[in-house]
Order: structure tokens, then C-alpha cells, then sequence
């Protein structure tokens, strides 16, 4: 195949920059900020998960509070009885003393009541304060969360506007070079790991970096400067200089 210099000079422009949109692509697929979002929204899930399942368990001995509330109350109720009863002198001797010593033994299930409800209630306010430790880790969590999606938009935003600017010199470039010649770089390209074209910097491809030995370049340096010259190695374009 042959074609004008020009083309060739150009097509190694449209290789620059095909290289540079496959780093910018490669850049945004590796943002920084998005392995800190996957590994902070991991967190922040954990957090949360955390929290819900304190606030289950707080509701649940929420509950057991309640029955020793009421458990508590009741033995309260009974000695109120007892002591009007006592009080009011009412009842045998017999009876009188019986409700004492049933003062007694509800005074002394009235005393382990109230330090089960004690110890419930002391449950709960440790409950409440992790709940509210985990509530602000995922609240400064969602905050990260919030911020490096905003960094993370601003930056593919620049690499999206950048790659927007490559297209467009691409295409102006691209205009100007023979459909056949385009046609033969993208083919190679798209077999080549993005590469349809090099130059030829001295006796080197910069395509895979082969040095051609000095029968080759000596056949290459015959070729009149319309032929279009490949590289051995990695079959692309190479632009020779001028």
C-alpha cells in the first residue's frame, strides 16, 4: 500500500491520540476515589448493620425492662397492701404476723426485682450510647461517601471533557487521511493492543520496541517514501522519519 507522507505523518497523530484516550479510559476506571468509595461504602454498610441490629436488640430489652417494671410494681402493690393491713390493726394476731413476715419476704423479692431492672436499665443506656456511636461513624461515613462521589464526578467530569477534545482533533485529523490508510491502521490496531502505528526512531519500532536489524533498514531506506512500511515484530505502520 502506498501513502502520501502527509497520511503517514498523520496517522501517527491519530495513534497519539488513541493512546491518549486508552490512558484517559484507563484513568477514569481507576480513580482513586473509587476504590475509597467501594471500601468506605463496605464500611458504612457494616456501620449501619451494626446499628440496626443495636437498635433490634434495644427494643428487645426495652421489652424485658418493661416486664421487670411490672414485675417490680406488682411485689410494690402487694407490700402497700400489707402495710394498710398492718396499719389498720385489722386481723387476728395470727394473720397480723403472717402478713409480716410476708412484708419481709416481699421486701426482700422487692430487692432483687429492683436490682434486675437495675441491671436492664443499665443494659439500655449501654445500648443507647453504642447506638448513637455507631449513628455518628455512619453519619461521617455517608458524609465521606457524599464527598468523594462529588471528587469523583469532578474528576471524570475533566477526563470526559479531555476525551471530548481528543475526539474532536481525532476527527479533524482523521478527515484528512485516505479511507483505505485509516481503514488498514484501525485494523491493525484493533488486533494489536491499540497500537496501528509507530514511528520509527532510528533503527527501533516504537511499537514494540524491536531494533530491525541493518539488512531491513537497509531495504526499508530503498522503499521510496509513499510505501508504506511495516514492522516485522509487531505488524504496525511505521512512520519513518524525515
Amino acid at each position: 500500500m502506498k501513502a502520501s507522507t502527509s497520511d503517514q505523518r498523520s496517522i501517527l497523530d491519530i495513534q497519539n491520540f488513541d493512546i491518549h484516550s486508552a490512558t484517559l479510559r484507563n484513568k477514569a476506571a481507576t480513580l482513586p476515589e473509587l476504590a475509597e468509595l467501594s471500601s468506605t461504602t463496605i464500611k458504612q454498610n457494616n456501620v449501619r448493620d451494626l446499628r440496626i441490629a443495636a437498635e433490634t436488640e434495644l427494643s428487645d430489652v426495652k421489652r424485658e425492662l418493661a416486664r421487670a417494671e411490672g414485675d417490680v410494681e406488682q411485689i410494690v402493690t402487694r407490700i402497700e397492701r400489707d402495710e394498710k393491713r398492718l396499719a389498720s390493726g385489722t386481723g387476728t394476731p395470727k394473720e397480723l404476723e403472717q402478713t409480716q413476715h410476708e412484708l419481709v419476704t416481699l421486701g426482700a423479692r422487692r430487692a432483687e426485682l429492683e436490682e434486675v431492672e437495675l441491671e436492664i436499665m443499665m443494659r439500655v443506656d449501654g445500648i443507647k450510647d453504642r447506638i448513637a456511636t455507631l449513628t455518628a461513624e455512619e453519619n461521617e461515613l455517608i458524609a465521606l461517601i457524599a464527598d468523594l462521589n462529588i471528587r469523583k464526578e469532578n474528576a471524570l467530569a475533566s477526563i470526559h471533557t479531555e476525551l471530548e477534545r481528543i475526539e474532536a482533533d481525532r476527527k479533524a485529523t482523521s478527515q484528512s487521511v485516505s479511507p483505505e490508510f485509516l481503514a488498514l491502521y484501525e485494523k491493525i490496531r484493533e488486533g494489536s493492543n491499540g497500537i496501528g502505528a509507530a514511528s520509527l526512531a532510528g533503527n527501533q519500532c516504537k511499537g514494540c520496541n524491536l531494533t530491525l536489524n541493518t539488512i531491513e533498514l537497509q531495504r526499508i531506506a530503498g522503499l521510496a517514501e509513499v510505501e508504506v512500511v511495516r514492522c516485522e515484530e509487531c505488524r504496525c505502520i511505521l512512520v519513518r522519519d524525515k
